[in-house]
């Protein structure tokens, strides 16, 4: 039983490192655009640019 002595500060220590993480994060603006995430992946940004003559699709 004596070690709950140092569990449970250490568990109340890593859960408020994990709510400041999560509130710097909300402060920080980390959840602001979360409709972009799924349209910044299907931009091709490795083809390389011109006018299209080079494209190999067709």
């Amino acid at each position: 039983m004596d070690v709950l002595i140092y569990l449970i500060p250490a568990a109340l220590v890593l859960g408020l490192l994990g709510l400041a993480g999560f509130l710097w994060s909300l402060k920080s603006g980390q959840y602001e655009d979360l409709e972009g995430a799924k349209y910044r992946i299907l931009q091709d940004d490795d083809l390389p640019e011109g006018d299209g003559k080079n494209d190999e699709r067709g």
